[in-house]
């Protein structure tokens, strides 16, 4: 049986053991993205506060907003993100252009979170990442503008599509080949799924005397031994972890898995939708209520938030929507959500995360359980340790295969010579 097991074990891995390798790094890179962009790039996210900072000694959006408008004119600000840590910079976020959403969106188009979107979790890639062409009534995702809440000054501009880590998500998910690479790396996440399972198999011991082998690594071994506790050692003791990572990517791959996860949870894909404004009869040229006015409302709503997001109507009937993240919260993005008429200011509708569906909360895990950031720094590091053991298990298998060939063919020589 155990015959049967390593064959599919080898002919998967042969088929699919360069895209796993692949795509096992450049998740490994990945893991610490938003770090290594904030330690790479410190003036962007990152000001030293005044003196005795508080609120007080803040700037208004109001002038943050301008001082956006001055270094991109013409630029459609579509929301904003305030942090509760005074050391942290506004984020503006900017509309792209229509031309750009276009070629965006025949580049690569980001697979679906789950239709989820029509309110809060919107398709996109990495957790929350906006699909392109989808940006308003027509333009792409634009550039983050980062401006010094003291000062009003820009510090800085981010366009996510023009980094390093943009290129490592694309390699990531198979974006580079468009819909075929997408699906190649689906298809081969499967494969790794089955590749554990029947590497799990082959690596149960026959008897306890063979469980202290398989449970170390005989590091002053040979390095054919050495090379075979890699793999079957090591690969042990990552299985449960490449296992979750796989099962959750997924969800990037397959909307038929996105289904899934809302049908097994009993849930609708669809969110309501966001309450609209109703402008004054009588004053049909009314300024609509302020972002200040909208942040001191969401601060009076969550005094504790780690952050405050809003973000700003995209027609004279929406609504101004207001994310705010409870100090403790699991995850980012397990935000609660207000809408206040962009008018009066009045709330006109609200949903706590809690108040989500099962699915929508479900899916919502699969990003920081994927990248490990569920579980802070720890879960991050362990994350890297077991995406870079993910890279090296198509080398070392590889080598153990080739060994093997190489000794069958020396007894398959002798019994010839005899």
């Amino acid at each position: 049986m155990k015959i049967f097991f390593r064959n599919i074990h080898l002919y998967l891995s042969l088929a699919s053991g360069l895209v796993i390798a692949i795509v096992c790094f450049t998740g490994g890179v990945l893991v610490f993205e938003k770090e290594l962009e904030q330690a790479w790039h410190p003036e962007r996210y990152f000001v030293t506060p005044p003196p005795a900072a508080d609120a007080a000694v803040r700037q208004p959006l109001s002038q943050l907003t301008a001082a956006v408008q001055a270094a991109k004119p013409g630029a459609r600000i579509t929301g904003l993100k305030v942090y509760a840590d005074p050391t942290r910079t506004v984020e503006f976020s900017l509309a792209g252009s229509p031309e750009g959403g276009k070629q965006a969106a025949a580049k690569t188009a980001q697979p679906a979170e789950g239709k989820a979107a029509k309110g809060g979790e919107k398709k996109g890639g990495k957790g929350g990442e906006k699909k392109g062409g989808k940006e308003g009534k027509g333009g792409g995702r634009g550039p983050t503008v980062f401006v010094n809440p003291y000062t009003a000054a820009v510090t800085g501009e981010l366009n996510y599509r023009d980094t390093f880590f943009y290129t490592m998500m694309a390699l990531h998910r198979g974006m580079v080949g468009g819909e075929i690479g997408k699906l190649v790396v689906g298809v081969s996440t499967i494969m790794f799924l089955l590749i554990i399972g029947t590497g799990l198999v082959l690596w149960w011991p026959v008897s306890r005397q063979a469980v202290r082998q398989r449970l170390n690594v005989k590091w002053d071994g040979s390095w054919k031994r050495l090379n075979h506790d890699l793999h079957i050692v090591l690969g042990f003791y990552a299985s449960l972890l490449l296992f979750v990572f796989a099962f959750t990517g997924l969800a990037w791959s397959f909307e038929w898995f996105n289904k899934g996860i809302y049908a097994v949870t009993n849930s609708s894909m669809e969110r309501p939708e966001p309450p609209v404004s109703v402008a004054p009869i009588a004053a049909p040229g009314t300024v609509g209520f302020s972002a200040d006015a909208a942040l001191m409302r969401a601060r009076e709503l969550a005094p504790q938030s780690a952050f405050y997001t809003l973000q700003l109507p995209k027609d004279s009937t929406a609504s101004l929507k207001l994310a705010t993240l409870r100090p403790g919260a699991s995850y980012e993005n397990a935000t609660d959500e207000t809408y206040l008429d962009q008018y009066s200011g009045q709330v006109v509708g609200a949903q706590t995360y809690e108040q989500r569906s099962l699915g929508q909360r479900a899916r919502g895990l699969f990003k920081p359980v994927h990248t490990g950031a569920i579980w802070d720094w720890p879960g991050k590091v362990v994350s890297l340790v077991a995406c870079l053991l993910g890279f090296t298990f198509p080398i070392t298998g590889t080598i153990l295969w080739l060994n093997r060939l190489k000794k069958a063919r020396k007894k398959q020589a002798k019994q010839l010579v005899a």
